[in-house]
């Protein structure tokens, strides 16, 4: 009798293999990952534009799963450099909801009722700033502190998923950091 290998058990290196003869298995690797990229998106770019962002993702891993790199076992780091290429097509949208946010103190994006009243209270006003911070860093800057503080990426990851250098992804959290300490008048870390 053959040895049957749940799919929860493989890499996700092994289910992309795999799913180059049985396309089948690349759904694991959508089920394991896109509720953290649609969180990612929604928080950049709007609950609307996320799911789009999440179908375009996961279709372009899909297409690309030939030509990805069977040696690293982990492929969050790819797929959210993938996301981060689509949620850069609805930059401008990204710009104009924390513009917004800036302006009026009101968050566009839903979010769970405790959370709201809590974040509504204590930080309405260094929400603002934080919004206004974001919005003023270059494309660059931004993917990088977002891959960090929303996508709870490593510095490694975000190398990979952007397809830079590990010291560009710290000089460039260092530069976000910094440019985004000086908009909000202090020394609190971001990420």
């Amino acid at each position: 009798m053959p040895l049957i290998i749940e799919t929860a058990e493989l890499d996700d290196a092994e289910l992309i293999r795999r799913s180059v003869g049985d396309p089948e298995q690349f759904a694991t690797l959508f089920d394991r990952y896109a509720r953290q990229i649609h969180r990612y998106a929604a928080r950049r770019i709007g609950e609307q534009a996320a799911d789009d962002v999440v179908g375009e993702t996961f279709l372009a891993a899909f297409r690309r799963r030939g030509s990805y790199d069977l040696s690293v076992p982990l492929a969050r780091p790819w797929l959210y450099g993938i996301a981060t290429t689509f949620v850069a097509r609805h930059r401008r949208r990204e710009e104009r909801l924390l513009r917004a946010l800036s302006r009026t103190g009101v968050d566009p994006l839903p979010e769970a009722m405790d959370h709201t009243v809590v974040s509504r209270v204590a930080a309405s006003d260094k929400e603002r700033e934080l919004a206004a911070a974001l919005a003023s860093l270059s494309r660059g800057d931004r993917d990088v502190l977002l891959l960090v503080a929303w996508g709870d990426l490593s510095y490694e990851e975000v190398s990979q998923a952007l397809g830079i250098p590990l010291g560009t992804v710290r000089s460039r959290l260092h530069r976000a950091r910094k440019k985004s300490r000086v908009v909000l008048g202090d020394e609190e870390e971001l990420a």
